[in-house]
């Protein structure tokens, strides 16, 4: 306990020193998310309590590095702080907000999008022969080891000496996801890219709902896709993101519909069609239970910067 103890003390201590060049780096870009010269890595910035905003998230790794954060997944929450990170394991529709943030302390975050095939190749050299296992939520929060802290700071830095981005910058990410498969979630991790594990075949699937939500779901079909009986693909799709298929695809239909809305200045009835529902008053209860507000209300108060409430 001791050990950990001091070792999470020393991450947060790396934290204070990333904070700095995260600050000078988004101080004149005012909230939001920032891109870098670093293609895989984006920058986060709040100076004050943001409202929950629901969205589809990819693969990605995200270290607070000052303040905190709070992410729903379905109807589960995740806390996490300074010095901690969250990592999702596949494309998940998720909500979330910062709840501590002022104008002198704002919320600081690190963001690193993950490519499944980088973790392929090191677990092809570390460890290559891995026995099969059953999957693991494709959400997970844990503290930093000081190992992958040194990390996000080594890659930060690179940014005041572009001109080794191009060389030092694949370097230092491969190592991150070295220290993500050697860390504390290394199950959960690895599964991100195991052939053939249960993660990589429910991901599968989860790239195929995606890429045409208009097709209706049934859970027969998908399981045969990736050789799985009806009940057990069911139980591991549920496990990994939280939800059934059906509600997964419900929950990617209502926000590609809300993008639509405010994207295309579409009304409820077009947006709905688009996203594959034949019924728009059910588009509309099913739209009013995610969002708050009926499709109409929502989207005037987000073009109006109204504060949304949720949860």
């Amino acid at each position: 306990m001791t050990i950990n103890t001091l070792s999470h003390e020393s991450a947060i201590n790396t934290c204070e020193e990333l904070a700095a060049l995260v600050d000078r780096h988004t101080d004149s870009q005012g909230n939001g998310v920032h891109a870098t010269a670093i293609a895989p890595l984006e920058f986060t910035r709040e100076c004050n309590p943001a409202a929950t905003m629901p969205g589809v998230s990819e693969p990605l790794l995200a270290i607070v590095i000052q303040g905190q954060k709070e992410l729903w997944l379905n109807k589960e929450m995740f806390q996490y702080g300074v010095a901690q990170y969250l990592v999702l394991s596949v494309d998940l529709p998720v909500s979330a907000c910062v709840t501590e943030a002022t104008p002198t302390q704002p919320y600081l975050g690190f963001k690193l999008k993950l490519d499944p095939a980088q973790f392929c190749e090191i677990i092809a050299h570390t460890q290559p022969s891995m026995s099969q296992k059953e999957p693991v939520k494709g959400c997970f929060v844990s503290n930093a080891e000081p190992s992958l802290m040194d990390c996000a700071l080594r890659l930060t830095k690179l940014l005041d000496t572009p001109q080794d981005i191009s060389f030092l910058a694949p370097m230092i990410i491969r190592e991150m996801y070295y220290r993500l498969l050697m860390g504390e979630q290394s199950e959960a991790v690895r599964q991100i890219a195991t052939a053939g594990s249960n993660m990589q075949r429910i991901a599968k699937v989860i790239k195929d709902i995606k890429a045409d939500l208009t097709q209706p779901l049934r859970v027969e079909n998908l399981a045969d896709q990736v050789n799985m009986s009806t009940s057990s693909f069911h139980r591991h799709f549920k496990t990994v993101t939280s939800m059934s298929p059906l509600q997964y695809q419900k929950q990617l239909r209502l926000l590609a519909a809300r993008q639509i809305m405010l994207a295309e200045n579409a009304d409820a009835v077009q947006a709905a069609y688009q996203v594959g529902y034949e019924s728009t008053s059910q588009f509309s209860r099913e739209y009013a239970r995610m969002f708050g507000a009926p499709p109409i209300r929502d989207v005037e108060r987000l073009r109006t910067g109204e504060t949304v409430l949720s949860r």
